[in-house]
């Protein structure tokens, strides 16, 4: 599903159908929603390794965006603002030959008090995704998931 090489201009006549490939973002995204869900129900997520440079991640997130507070929501209109895409995009294009799909697009929660729904998620970059839940992670904030199943599970019992 690739569009060519970054910067290549795309023609619409030789292009794949968008519809199809929409679609398999969509899957795609979603699978990997639920994946990342699934692990936080069965690990605590503050001791879950989302990548093997985690702590790389971590350190340049909080280099690069030294205000972010990952228990608060993410103001998605700054993140998206051009200021906001260019920061991010600096950021994101750092971890080109690192990481794979680094800029796949993927959904991330707003905020790590919620799940994943229709008003509380965001599109975001692969590497906007590993920055924030890595930070939220580490903060123990993704441990309730863990607990909430545990819970479920016992009352099940």
């Amino acid at each position: 599903m690739s569009l060519g090489p970054a910067g290549a201009s795309l023609n619409p006549d030789e292009a794949e159908n968008f519809e199809d490939m929409e679609k398999q973002f969509a899957v795609k995204a979603v699978q990997h929603m639920a994946t990342y869900w699934s692990i936080l129900e069965k690990v605590r997520g503050s001791s879950l390794r989302l990548t093997k440079i985690d702590d790389e991640i971590l350190e340049h997130l909080k280099k690069d965006f030294p205000d972010f507070d990952p228990a608060e929501t993410i103001d998605e209109d700054k993140m998206k603002s051009k200021e906001g895409k260019e920061k991010w995009r600096n950021f994101i294009n750092q971890y080109e030959k690192k990481i794979d799909d680094y800029n796949f697009g993927t959904m991330l929660r707003a905020n790590p008090k919620f799940e994943y729904g229709e008003k509380e998620t965001i599109f975001a970059m692969r590497m906007q995704f590993y920055a924030i839940e890595i930070a939220r992670n580490r903060a123990g904030l993704n441990d309730w998931i863990y607990e909430q199943q545990r819970s479920k599970e016992s009352t099940k019992s």
